[in-house]
């Protein structure tokens, strides 16, 4: 029997992170919270707005919330309406697009509590929870 506390976690009352042209994430399970396996979040997008391509080192699934978005993954470009949903493994070059003049949001989930994220333009890497934990401490 495990010890610990059970969440709820209500995204208004939650710091975002900006994530820099028109995308802002707010994470929500999280090692703060008492996780041991997994992490996720919502990011929102601003019309027009994406985020660059990277890769992660585990399984990561998106849903979109809202609106309607473009993922590419692997060189390949996917409409994405409200509710569909992506399954992208391990090491995939991914990123996610706001095609419409609309706001659009993901909810996604790391299946790692020690998930990184690796910019393929620049290699740079970041644990997930070492970028929020920045973002938050520049406040």
């Amino acid at each position: 029997m495990s010890n610990a506390q059970a969440a709820i976690l209500r995204p208004r009352e939650l710091k975002t992170n900006d994530r820099g042209n028109g995308a802002r994430t707010t994470p929500l399970v999280t090692r703060k919270c008492g996780s041991t396996s997994m992490i996720n979040g919502i990011t929102a997008f601003d019309p027009g707005a994406a985020i660059g391509l990277h890769k992660h080192n585990c399984e990561e699934s998106v849903m979109v919330i809202e609106g309607r978005a473009i993922a590419e993954i692997d060189g390949i470009q996917h409409r994405l309406d409200t509710n569909d949903t992506t399954w992208i493994p391990a090491n995939v070059p991914h990123r996610f697009i706001n095609p419409t003049d609309k706001p659009m949001r993901i909810f996604w989930v790391y299946a790692s509590i020690d998930a990184t994220r690796t910019m393929i333009a620049t290699g740079e890497e970041h644990t997930i929870d070492a970028e929020h934990l920045s973002k938050m401490a520049s406040e």
